[in-house]
């Protein structure tokens, strides 16, 4: 089970940190990340990290985000610097990305049918 914390509302140029708390030993996959769905929109890509720590970010983010793994407290976090309204979504963290968006050239938009672990969401809005 997943759980994500750590939304709520801020201006535009704050920033939130999420964290994604999991039971048992569901964050020690190879692949795992953060999405995020806009109201009438699909939902994307974020940030995914690798069993090796590799991370991979979506393009759109040019260095604002930044996804980490803290295994003392078995929690997937993502600090989210220079908030912009667009960045308004619910942001959801899975457990089981394929690992071809790890590891290889797997497209963001093809890994999301593939995941079947999605937490609740927590939701972020910038004004």
């Amino acid at each position: 089970q997943l759980v994500e914390s750590g939304g709520g509302s801020v201006q535009a140029g704050g920033s939130l940190r999420l964290s994604c708390a999991a039971s048992g030993d569901a964050l020690n996959g190879f692949c795992m990340g953060w999405f995020r769905q806009a109201p009438g929109k699909e939902r994307e890509g974020v940030a995914v990290i690798g069993s090796d720590g590799n991370t991979k970010y979506a393009d759109f983010l040019k260095g604002r985000f930044t996804i980490s793994k803290d295994n003392a407290k078995n929690t997937l976090d993502l600090q989210m610097n220079s908030l912009k309204p667009e960045d308004t979504a619910m942001y959801y963290c899975a457990a089981d990305v394929p690992v071809g968006l790890c590891f290889a050239e797997l497209d963001w938009a093809a890994s999301i049918p593939l995941i079947n672990s999605w937490g609740q969401g927590t939701q972020v809005t910038v004004s």
